[in-house]
């Protein structure tokens, strides 16, 4: 009893002595992440009509489903510069709810179909072009209506010259060959959208959305600001201008199926592009 006594006046000693309490740091303010509360879809479309002609095919009606449940639930569809501009730097971090709206290869759909929709609802759409197919493929839109787009306030980016297979390519092409073939397609493209519309081209969508860290390296020498994935996730916190995430919606992607998109709660999946 006495021990037990003798070390608990021990332990007040201890106490009372200056400087023997441990002290605790004052906590430090919270500095904001890069990126902090972002968490932007980018939801990207091809081509539309009354029915499913193939995998990448949305019915019209689909898509108007899509941009009334946007409307309908609060949701914001901005231009996709804003959000790049963001993470450039540029400029402030989008709402909440923010939502992306773009299309890859211009086909002619998104003249008759998209546009009138578009204007309806009042959306901006970045449209990702590869100028092979303009005024040329039967299923690609003219460079005329490549400019009523931009009057009706669509912006036109790069989707490389011809919409290569960069992946089979390098494996068939010797080393140098294969490096000029990437040169031309980034540069071609970037050059002729310039020429034929006046615009500033510094975006570029991937094929396929096949990238790697070369592609990415002779992509920023290009001229190219950003570029884009179909990697199914929201832009948020972890994301770099240069590897911006996008939905591949297909026509099954209604209901709940495209709210959950919306939202961030969909279950991965692999869609064969």
């Amino acid at each position: 009893m006495k021990f037990r006594i003798l070390l608990l006046l021990l332990a007040v000693a201890l106490l009372a002595v200056p400087g023997a309490q441990a002290v605790t740091p004052a906590a430090k303010p919270a500095q904001p992440a890069v990126g902090q509360g972002v968490n932007v879809p980018i939801l990207l479309y091809h081509r539309f009509g009354p029915t499913v002609a193939d995998g990448m095919t949305i019915k019209t009606s689909v898509f108007e489903e899509h941009l009334k449940y946007l409307r309908d639930n609060g949701y914001t569809v901005i231009p996709l510069r804003k959000l790049v501009d963001y993470y450039l730097k540029k400029g402030p971090a989008p709402a909440p709810k923010s939502v992306v709206i773009v299309e890859d290869d211009a086909h002619k759909t998104v003249f008759s179909d998209m546009l009138p929709l578009a204007k309806k609802y009042n959306v901006p759409v970045t449209v990702f072009v590869y100028p092979s197919a303009i005024s040329n493929a039967k299923y690609a839109m003219t460079w005329e209506q490549l400019k009523i787009l931009q009057k009706n306030g669509f912006d036109i980016q790069s989707h490389t010259f011809w919409h290569p297979n960069f992946k089979r390519d390098k494996k068939k092409m010797a080393p140098a060959e294969f490096e000029k073939s990437v040169q031309t397609q980034l540069k071609k493209s970037k050059a002729k959208l310039e020429e034929k519309l006046g615009t500033k081209v510094d975006l570029l969508a991937w094929p396929f959305g096949i990238y790697d860290d070369y592609l990415l390296k002779r992509a920023a020498e290009a001229g190219y600001v950003a570029t884009f994935t179909i990697e199914a996730h929201h832009a948020g916190p972890g994301d770099v201008a240069m590897k911006l995430p996008r939905y591949l919606l297909i026509n099954a992607d209604q209901g709940k199926s495209f709210a959950r998109i919306v939202e961030g709660t969909a279950p991965k999946r692999n869609v064969v592009y």
